[in-house]
């Protein structure tokens, strides 16, 4: 067929549907079935038809963009969670620009200036120390959390990070450790106070003491977790076991009480969050919570899709489960292990 003249209708008669289906399918994939979204998709891939993005978006008074807005760009925790919003937003003829909000002075007034810039037709928001009065813009395009949140009605997409907390004590403690700390991410975020209170009430469940010396702080980042090792490694009485608010702090902890001559996990058992790429590849192989990310990205940019679709700026929030993976970072504690 020739590709320069393909038309909606060669689509409709390869796939075996209808021209409404074939508009449908391209301008919201979500709201069809898997298997005729792949039939349509897989027959503009044959015909070689184009949508003509800039009409079709006059037509709608649209941009065609999204704003995704994240606290690192460069942290390699938002991959996935990035494939996955263009999974879903590239079929529908959205395209995506991402922003790094700590690469200014002032991430509010980044914010403040896409909300009202006109550039896009809605936002993605990962960073949830972004300031909800900014969001009461008047006349700002649907905006959506991922992975953290704020207060109020702004529609989310996140895990049960407090639930995937309590898992990792709790599986610590059915390992025989009655000793069991914590490094924290930074003060003030969503997501350290969610996974500090899941540990709490892990400790609590499972009738363990809660030290306050035994919770260290930390940043999420890989040197805040190796500062935290030689906190640990400076403690009178240590704890057998931690658990890290994130892969990255574990891998910076591991390799620092490594250096230090501390066995993991013959002499302390480890579990992150998150369950990053590099977690598998380490050794020993890291324990940890996983959060399906790719999913979070699918599901918030589903659910901006439907809300740019209806015009609304308010949506149902979505809560994911999270998974336990058991890897060789832990153990039961070296008494136990020797008796």
């Amino acid at each position: 067929m020739d590709r320069k003249t393909a038309t909606i209708q060669d689509v409709a008669r390869v796939a075996g549907v209808s021209t409404a289906t074939v508009s449908r399918t391209l301008s919201k994939p979500s709201v069809v079935a898997a298997t005729t979204r792949e039939a349509v998709l897989s027959a503009v891939a044959e015909t070689g038809y184009r949508v003509n993005a800039t009409a079709s978006n006059l037509r709608r008074q649209r941009t065609g963009s999204i704003i995704v807005l994240l606290p690192n760009i460069a942290n390699p925790f938002f991959s996935q969670i990035l494939a996955g919003l263009a999974s879903v937003l590239t079929p529908a003829q959205y395209g995506m620009l991402i922003a790094d909000t700590q690469s200014g002075p002032d991430p509010d007034q980044l914010l403040g200036d896409y909300l009202t810039s006109g550039q896009a037709d809605g936002l993605v928001l990962l960073d949830g120390s972004l300031s909800p009065e900014v969001l009461a813009t008047p006349g700002r395009p649907p905006v959506v959390m991922a992975c953290e949140w704020m207060g109020g009605d702004l529609p989310s997409v996140r895990v049960e990070n407090g639930r995937g907390a309590a898992t990792a004590v709790a599986h610590l403690a059915r390992l025989g450790h009655r000793a069991i700390g914590h490094v924290t991410g930074p003060r003030g975020n969503v997501l350290t106070e969610s996974r500090l209170d899941g540990f709490r009430e892990g400790l609590a469940s499972m009738g363990l003491p809660l030290r306050d010396d035994w919770v260290l702080e930390g940043d999420f980042s890989m040197d805040s977790g190796a500062a935290a090792a030689r906190q640990w490694l400076a403690l009178a009485e240590r704890p057998t076991a931690l658990f890290l608010a994130s892969d990255e702090m574990a891998v910076g902890f591991m390799g620092a009480v490594q250096r230090a001559g501390v066995s993991v996990p013959g002499d302390l058992s480890v579990v992150g969050f998150d369950n990053i790429e590099i977690a598998q590849h380490l050794s020993p192989a890291l324990t940890t919570i996983r959060q399906p990310r790719t999913l979070i990205g699918v599901r918030a940019a589903e659910l901006l899709l439907d809300m740019i679709e209806t015009g609304t700026r308010t949506g149902p929030s979505d809560l994911i489960e999270v998974e336990f993976i058991r890897r060789d970072s832990v153990g039961p504690p070296a008494a136990l292990a020797a008796g």
